[in-house]
């Protein structure tokens, strides 16, 4: 700054040839203007200038901090959402896990119930042919004792006649006799 001041003050006691009077020479002129007038602001606005430089760095430097912060913060937010993320898979491994086991127990438990369904339906299949069987059987052996008692009353009714009758009867009170008497003793 005190350059610039010596600058002017040489410019005020360098007295143009023939007192006071105006430069013709445009190239010095300019530059000697150019120099005033950059120089003036420069240094007058040299402290505005470095506060508002020293402002801005200091509003650059914060939002830096601030965005560093947010960076921290969302970096920290993705490693925990990785993390839940991880825990959310294992999580799901093991109910997928357990529903595959669960859906083999509940299958095999399934196929057992059939098996045994299959089973009980198999014996009562057996048992009711059984007794069907059974039942045939018995019917059959009574048509044959009827019929055979039908042909042996109609073979009786043939051959009977009151003279095997009245010997038959006799026979029989004889042995009624017989027995009633060993009993009696």
């Amino acid at each position: 700054m005190k350059n610039v001041i010596d600058f002017v003050i040489i410019l005020g006691y360098w007295p143009p040839a023939g007192g006071f009077g105006l430069n013709a020479n445009l190239l010095e002129t300019n530059l000697i203007n150019s120099g005033v007038v950059l120089g003036l602001p420069v240094y007058s606005g040299k402290g505005v200038l470095s506060n508002l430089l020293n402002n801005r760095k200091q509003t650059i430097l914060s939002t830096i901090r601030d965005a560093e912060e947010r960076y921290e913060e969302a970096t920290d937010k993705l490693k925990q959402a990785r993390t839940r993320l991880q825990q959310a898979k294992i999580k799901a491994d093991e109910i997928r896990i357990n529903g595959l086991s669960r859906m083999e127990g509940e299958k095999q438990d399934l196929v057992d119930s059939a098996d045994g369904n299959s089973k009980r339906l198999e014996d009562s299949k057996n048992a009711t042919i059984r007794f069907e069987e059974q039942r045939a059987i018995e019917q059959v052996r009574q048509q044959v004792s009827r019929l055979a008692l039908e042909r042996a009353l109609e073979v009786l009714n043939i051959r009977l006649n009151s003279e095997l009758q009245s010997r038959m009867i006799d026979y029989h009170i004889d042995l009624l006799v017989r027995a009633a008497e060993n009993t009696t003793d």
